[in-house]
Formats: C-alpha cells, sequence, structure tokens
C-alpha cells in the first residue's frame, strides 16, 4: 500500500477522532489538537520566528555579496587599467629605447 500525503493522513485521522461525537466537546478539542500537532511534527516546518530570522541572516549576507561583488569589479577594472599601461608603456620603451639605430649594412660605409 502506498504511503499517504500528510494531509490525507491527517484528514483521516481527524475524521477517525470526530466519529466519537457524542464526546464532550472539550475532549473533541484536545484529540483534534494532538493529531494536527502530531502531523505538524512530522513536517519539515520552521517557525515563523525562524524563518524571519533566516531572512534576515539571508538579507544580511546579500547585502555582503553585492558589496564584494563591486570591490572585485573596481579590482578588475584597477588590474585592467595597470595591465594597459604597462603595456603601452613596453611598446613605448621599444620604439625608444634611446639606442642609435644601426646600419642595415652591418658597419661604416667607405671602408
Amino acid at each position: 500500500m502506498a504511503s499517504q500525503d500528510p494531509i490525507s493522513r491527517l484528514a483521516q485521522q481527524l475524521g477517525e477522532r470526530l466519529q466519537g461525537a457524542s464526546q464532550a466537546p472539550e475532549e473533541i478539542h484536545k484529540g483534534v489538537q494532538q493529531v494536527v500537532r502530531g502531523a505538524f511534527d512530522r513536517l519539515d516546518l520552521v517557525s515563523r520566528e525562524d524563518f524571519d530570522i533566516l531572512m534576515d541572516v539571508m538579507q544580511r549576507t546579500r547585502i555582503r555579496v553585492e558589496a564584494l561583488e563591486q570591490q572585485v569589479s573596481a579590482l578588475e577594472a584597477a588590474l585592467a587599467a595597470r595591465a594597459d599601461e604597462a603595456t603601452t608603456a613596453g611598446t613605448a620603451a621599444k620604439v625608444d629605447d634611446g639606442q642609435p639605430e644601426e646600419d642595415a649594412g652591418g658597419g661604416e660605409a667607405g671602408r
């Protein structure tokens, strides 16, 4: 037999408790509370307080992540700017390295 979903089991248990409707309303109320508590205990539920705490933690974490993303972007931009400066400086040094250009003939012309 396949296991029933928690809501179906809860409805079945409530129906069984209410079949003896001749009981006092207080006893019925207690029985229903027991069934509902048992069903909720078996479910993966969190309290509203725990949920609110987790939402607050997640919001602070999101703010931190966004700040870190901005820092990383700024650092990447600075690194790229430095790389561009180094490339530009390296190209300029190769073009004008302060050395006289050699004659393509390999020596003095007139010998």
